[in-house]
């Protein structure tokens, strides 16, 4: 069967149509910098509750809690994403965190607060398959780029309202020891109330629909789009391209690893380099940065919060100023640039402060150089797994590179960092900056050596579907093989 619809989608104008679809969506990744943010911020609150008493231990591990869901949110729903279709399971992941930030609310020990945390992680690891292919599937390729990367650096915007919701609630004999918290958790489910509602007026991706067989649906979403798009003129009548489609076969984790491992070998290399590397970065800084100011700079514990407002700004200010380089000068040299550039920084700053150069607000300036440089590199790790691989397995493809550098980044970095800002020495903070810059500079080294120039391309013509060429038995990859042989190890 022979279908316009992918070129359709392409050709069309931005529109109100993609400014809700965008709006709509991309607040998950809001959603996920909300809760990080939250679980650290309110530590004293939590700690000082009368119902939940928790201590450092307990709440890292309801920091694990989350994170195990997020990872297993992302393979489960992810899956599910793939199978069922986007609509469905944006709409589900988003219950499911509704669910888990109310739980989290309305805590009653430390078993009910862990629980509530893993149901939470689930629904925001689901999220970020679901999301992140839909967006993908509906950007015309000129602006996917800028619009992937101000996405994903939205979830600064929700680590931003966490300072200043921590900060409001827990500011003395505002409110009862027990209630502030509560309430910061509970606004979560608020806003993800009124992100349900918008989401039910999203489509389903057409792309999705038309290698699972359902053209008519596809059909009529896209014209109604165009409609929107064209201001109810009609649509040019000649598409630019046309593409061959075929149904779907059944996609399973071992089916995503034969492909991966077998097909697109130099792909999943890249994919798993860029992930891992912004990952460690992000996290062992991230995570560490409030120790490091406590412990060197002697800020004291209830002003550390107010010093994640500039990181937080630099970061989300990154994506969104270099964002549309990333289309206009290309992924490859962007890419390389950014994350080549971001580990001479953090090297620079790991040096300064071993040096003892920096003071507490010279040290943040340093951070917010660096990462308003890497924000948009790791952004744009998330962009290239994302555009590289069939819209068959787009989302669990997403769900595996997410789960590979949230284990990387979430355990390996935070854990080093804790540990050498607990041994008080300069110069093991130092090695641990200059791993994270080694890693970033090899990042943007194997970038350049066989990065996927994916910019202003459409996604078929980067991954073709197996679903496209005839199958041959259950290999997927030999029937691609047949059809595009140029594209063997890319």
């Amino acid at each position: 069967m022979v279908t316009d619809i992918p070129a359709r989608l392409d050709r069309l104008p931005w529109s109100r149509f993609h400014w809700r679809m965008t709006a709509a969506l991309g607040v998950a990744w809001t959603l996920d910098g909300l809760e990080v943010s939250l679980a650290s911020t309110l530590a004293g609150a939590l700690a000082d509750s009368p119902a939940l008493r928790l201590g450092g231990g307990e709440i890292g591990v309801a920091g694990s809690a989350y994170l195990v869901g997020a990872v297993l949110g992302a393979l489960g729903l992810g899956y599910l994403t793939d199978r069922l279709g986007r609509r469905r399971l944006y709409l589900v992941t988003l219950g499911i965190y509704l669910v888990g930030a109310l739980a989290s609310a309305l805590a009653w020990s430390f078993a009910s607060y862990a629980i509530a945390r893993l149901i939470t992680g689930i629904g925001i690891g689901g999220e970020y398959s679901a999301i992140n292919s839909a967006i993908q599937e509906f950007t015309p390729p000129r602006l996917r780029g800028r619009v992937d990367l101000v996405v994903n650096g939205s979830f600064w915007l929700g680590a931003l309202a966490s300072a200043a919701l921590a900060t409001a609630v827990q500011t003395p004999g505002l409110l009862p020891p027990d209630l502030g918290w509560r309430l910061a958790f509970g606004l979560g489910a608020v806003l993800a109330l009124g992100v349900l509602y918008l989401r039910r007026h999203v489509p389903e991706s057409p792309r999705w629909l038309i290698v699972h067989g359902r053209v008519r649906e596809a059909e009529h979403i896209v014209a109604a789009i165009e409609a929107d798009a064209f201001g109810g003129r009609a649509a040019p009548s000649a598409p630019p391209s046309t593409i061959a489609v075929g149904a779907a076969g059944h996609i399973t984790l071992l089916s995503v690893a034969r492909t991966l491992i077998g097909f697109y070998r130099r792909r999943t290399v890249l994919g798993l380099v860029l992930m891992a590397a912004q990952a460690f970065c992000y996290n062992a800084i991230f995570f560490s940065y409030a120790l490091i100011l406590i412990r060197f700079y002697d800020i004291p514990s209830d002003r550390a919060g107010w010093y994640v407002v500039p990181f937080g700004l630099g970061n989300f200010l990154g994506p969104v100023l270099l964002g549309r380089f990333f289309d206009t000068l290309g992924r490859r040299p962007m890419i390389a640039v950014t994350y080549a550039i971001a580990g001479v920084l953090l090297a620079l700053t790991g040096l300064a402060f071993r040096l003892g150069w920096l003071d507490a607000g010279t040290q943040v300036a340093a951070w917010c150089a660096t990462f308003f440089v890497a924000s948009a590199a790791a952004s744009a790790a998330y962009l290239t797994v994302a555009e590289s691989f069939p819209v068959e397995m787009r989302a669990l493809v997403i769900a595996v590179f997410y789960s590979a550098g949230t284990l990387i980044g979430g355990v390996a970095g935070p854990a080093l960092f804790g540990t050498l800002v607990a041994g008080g020495a300069r110069e093991g903070i130092l090695l641990g900056y200059l791993l994270g810059a080694a890693l970033m500079l090899a990042a943007a080294i194997v970038e350049l050596a066989i990065g996927v120039e994916g910019a202003r391309q459409s996604l078929e013509s980067l991954s073709p579907s197996p679903a496209a060429a005839p199958r041959l038995g259950d290999r997927p990859d030999l029937a691609l093989d047949r059809v595009h042989g140029r594209l063997r190890g890319r």
